[in-house]
C-alpha cells in the first residue's frame, strides 16, 4: 500500500468557506452622531464590497460618534465600545435555510 493511503487524514478545510469582510471600528467615525449604520450605507460608502456577503465589525481603533449598528456579527470589543460611547448594536438574525421533505 502507498504511504500516502498509509498516513492518518488531519485537519478539515471546507469547499465553500464563509469569508466575512471586515469593518473596521475607527472607519466608522466618519459617520455623524445618530446615525443607523446599515449594510447599504456601508455598501454606499466603500466599506464593504458586496450586499451578499456577510460581514463583522471589529474593535480596532476608538470610536468616537454615538451610532446605531445593525450587523450581522460583530465583536465584543467592538459592541463594548460603541456602547461606552453611547451608542446602540442592534444584531440581525441569522437565517437558516432548512430543507423539508414534501407531505405525502
Amino acid at each position: 500500500m502507498r504511504l500516502i493511503r498509509r498516513l492518518p487524514k488531519v485537519g478539515f478545510r471546507s469547499h465553500r468557506p464563509i469569508l466575512n469582510q471586515v469593518v473596521h471600528l475607527e472607519d466608522l467615525n466618519r459617520f455623524d452622531k445618530g446615525t443607523v449604520i446599515t449594510a447599504e450605507l456601508l455598501k454606499k460608502e466603500g466599506l464593504i464590497s458586496s450586499l451578499n456577503k456577510p460581514f463583522k465589525i471589529l474593535g480596532d481603533g476608538d470610536i468616537k460618534n454615538a451610532i446605531t449598528v445593525q450587523a450581522q456579527s460583530i465583536s465584543k470589543s467592538a459592541q463594548e465600545k460603541i456602547e461606552k460611547a453611547g451608542g446602540k448594536v442592534e444584531l440581525a438574525k441569522k437565517e437558516v435555510k432548512t430543507k423539508t421533505k414534501p407531505s405525502s
